[in-house]
């Protein structure tokens, strides 16, 4: 597969893999650039499987930095309908357009986006995040959207920002779930999607040193952004995101 590779393929990979140790790290709207080149250049499922080992290996260099800065009981309310999401995911995989999906998940997030908009501007307390649906909801919408195309992002993002989480705290439960999620994809991606295989896996190990490069650049950049500054920065990402969901 590596000789075959064009240059278009190469130069939109190592973007991606600088892309991805970047957002890993904090950059999270950096994502945004690399999902619909990557299917561009490796077919819409096919991209998935380059794209998800090496969404894992930033992963770890993300958790082996900020380990210590994440609420752990946000993650376990998470993770059991992520894990449901993958399955429904698997089921409607070949019922559903991608178009009609796209639509579906920009409208939901665009709404939740709205009431945690509000919130804010009128200093209500959104009194929806309490409820135990309410973590179970944004669960199963991050499993579903991270196996149909490495997409939970936008997800997590008006999750995290509706629980008012601190910037360094945001970075590490966003780190340690996505960890998980992502190592838990990968029996699934092999097994039922066989799109991850020795020959794209030889690619992501090429990816790993601009994957490492793309993750100090985003620490630094992480640093520099006061806190405040950094939840603006996401909301306007996320927004952009979820824009981008609508118009597909």
């Amino acid at each position: 597969m590596v000789e075959a590779l064009s240059f278009f393929q190469w130069s939109i990979l190592a973007l991606s893999a600088l892309c991805i140790g970047m957002s890993k790290t904090g950059v999270q709207g950096m994502m945004l650039l690399i999902v619909p080149y990557m299917a561009m250049a490796f077919g819409a499922k096919d991209s998935t499987g380059v794209i998800l080992p090496m969404l894992c290996m930033a992963d770890v260099i993300a958790v082996a930095y900020y380990k210590r800065i994440a609420d752990w009981r946000v993650v376990a309310k998470l993770l059991p309908t992520a894990i449901l999401g993958f399955f429904v995911a698997l089921f409607v995989d070949n019922l559903i357009p991608t178009h009609e999906f796209h639509q579906l998940m920009g409208w939901t997030l665009a709404l939740a986006l709205a009431v945690m908009i509000w919130s804010e501007v009128f200093g209500k307390e959104n009194k929806w995040m309490k409820k135990w649906w309410y973590s179970a909801t944004f669960g199963l919408l991050g499993g579903f959207t991270t196996m149909i195309g490495n997409a939970a992002g936008p997800v997590m993002s008006v999750y995290l920002l509706s629980m008012r989480k601190g910037k360094m705290e945001y970075i590490g439960i966003n780190a340690w779930f996505f960890l998980v999620v992502n190592l838990l994809k990968i029996p699934l991606q092999v097994f039922a999607w066989d799109n991850i295989t020795w020959d794209t896996f030889s690619l992501n190990l090429m990816m790993l040193p601009i994957i490492g490069i793309g993750a100090l650049v985003g620490i630094r950049i992480v640093k520099i952004f006061p806190e405040k500054s950094f939840r603006r920065f996401i909301q306007i990402i996320t927004i952009l995101s979820v824009a981008l969901m609508l118009i597909q």
